[in-house]
């Protein structure tokens, strides 16, 4: 079933009341508790999602892991995303309910999430609430249930504020807990912070995420990433073989990320130069994306002479991946022109010698997390990876000289023991980041505080 754009009288009267501060004195009756024991259904409300229209960064593989691990977990779970235009409206997988929103205007803007992306993030924040509040969120309510809303980054404020509205308008607001999250700093300039913070509670990703977020508002909880079940599945062993044959006597570095000048790849660059220069053959395997930037790391690589080389897999997979690598003694940068299947990654990160996931600004490091949970050595820098213990279980790098990378890197290769015991400790580490321990160690709990203390 695909929606519209909402006409209806509650919406007029929203957007007419919508520059106005929301009175921080919550207008619930004193007294009031929480049904215990009783549904809770779970709403996620994302511009991005699980459908390959919809995946743009990071936030796709947060609300994918999020929901999925949500419904795995027997828990009425919903995401509603701007999906692709030609698949269902609404498509349902056991306990999990994908709504696939705008999708009349995405018909007209094909090259995913972001195209015409004003136009969807108005329809989203008028159409979608009125929706939700009266198909899904009034009927459970009257049944004695209780729900939570989870909001991702700031094309969903205006739809967190227009359903704090109806809901208050209805009298039910004491029983949905609203939570807004910032995976970033982008479009921090949009946000009405004041107005926000009294429609929901604002959490974020990592301590330093947090910091940042200290000049905009007051009380923010960190509510860190997770992953899924099959981010700690082994590569088959062949497979890592195979990979260790090809890149034989190489120092074998990974990258993955947007062709962007604040992940590094320029330093990424010059560190494997400076490794040629110290004595080292390193290789550089490289999947980035379709910016512009990358012209100029190639650019760069070529200045340094290096000797870079772009193929593309003819399958996403392992076997994709191993394929490439065939012939690379004398490549120095590989570039991958094709996408990686989250199996190709893995057996990326587990086969390299260390994972390049350093940034000058890193709301959390997923990728650097990922390497970690297959036993491989993140590389990352110091800002929002929490995770990363220098010398325990990750290289933690404080700056973006080329030659602090090339000296670690080279002093690892000589300590195998060492990257032996680091990879143990990441692995350790990253099993504590799995989203089922996430959402009960921070999910939970603080649906079930930010309720209890809206009655106070």
């Amino acid at each position: 079933m695909e929606i519209m754009p909402t006409t209806t009288d509650e919406s007029r009267a929203w957007r007419s009341t919508a520059h106005r501060r929301p009175d921080r004195r919550h207008s619930y009756p004193r007294g009031a508790s929480l049904p215990v024991g009783l549904p809770t259904q779970f709403h996620v409300l994302s511009f991005e999602g699980p459908d390959a229209y919809s995946r743009a960064g990071g936030i796709a593989s947060r609300v994918t892991g999020l929901t999925r691990t949500l419904a795995d977990t027997g828990h009425d779970t919903h995401l509603w995303f701007v999906g692709d235009p030609i698949s269902p409206g609404h498509e349902v997988d056991g306990s999990l309910h994908l709504h696939r929103w705008c999708q009349w205007l995405s018909r007209s803007c094909p090259a995913g999430v972001y195209d015409g992306e004003d136009a969807k993030r108005a329809d989203y924040a008028a159409s979608l609430p009125p929706y939700l509040v009266s198909e899904m969120l009034l009927p459970h309510l009257a049944a004695g249930g209780r729900a939570v809303v989870l909001a991702e980054e700031w094309h969903t404020v205006d739809a967190v504020l227009h359903l704090d509205w109806l809901l208050r308008g209805r009298g039910v607001r004491h029983l949905v807990t609203i939570l807004w999250n910032a995976n970033n700093t982008f479009g921090f300039s949009h946000v009405p912070w004041d107005r926000l913070a009294g429609a929901a509670r604002i959490v974020t990703v990592s301590r330093y995420m947090k910091s940042l977020m200290g000049s905009h508002v007051d009380d923010v909880e960190v509510v860190p990433n997770g992953l899924p079940p099959d981010a700690y599945d082994e590569p088959d062993p062949e497979a890592v073989q195979s990979f260790s044959n090809r890149v034989r006597d190489r120092l074998c570095l990974a990258k993955v990320g947007r062709w962007d000048p604040g992940k590094r790849w320029l330093g990424a660059v010059e560190g494997v130069a400076e490794l040629k220069e110290r004595g080292e053959r390193p290789l550089l395997i490289a999947r980035g994306g379709i910016e512009e930037h990358g012209r100029e790391v190639f650019a760069r690589a070529n200045e340094l002479g290096l000797r870079v080389r772009e193929r593309t897999q003819r399958e996403a997979g392992p076997s994709g991946l191993l394929e490439v690598l065939e012939d690379v003694d004398d490549v120095d940068v590989l570039s991958l022109t094709a996408p990686l299947s989250p199996a190709a990654c893995r057996l990326l990160f587990r086969g390299a010698a260390a994972v390049l996931a350093d940034s000058e600004h890193e709301p959390f490091g997923l990728v650097g997390l990922e390497a970690m949970a297959v036993g491989g050595v993140a590389c990352t820098g110091g800002t929002g990876e929490d995770y990363a213990k220098r010398g325990r279980n990750a290289i933690v790098l404080a700056g973006g000289d080329p030659r602090e990378m090339a000296g670690l890197l080279s002093h690892l290769r000589q300590w195998p023991e060492a990257v032996s015991t680091l990879a143990g400790c990441a692995l350790e580490t990253a099993r504590d980041y799995a989203w089922h321990r996430v959402i009960d160690a921070h999910v939970l709990p603080l649906a079930q505080a930010t309720v209890t203390s809206s009655h106070r």
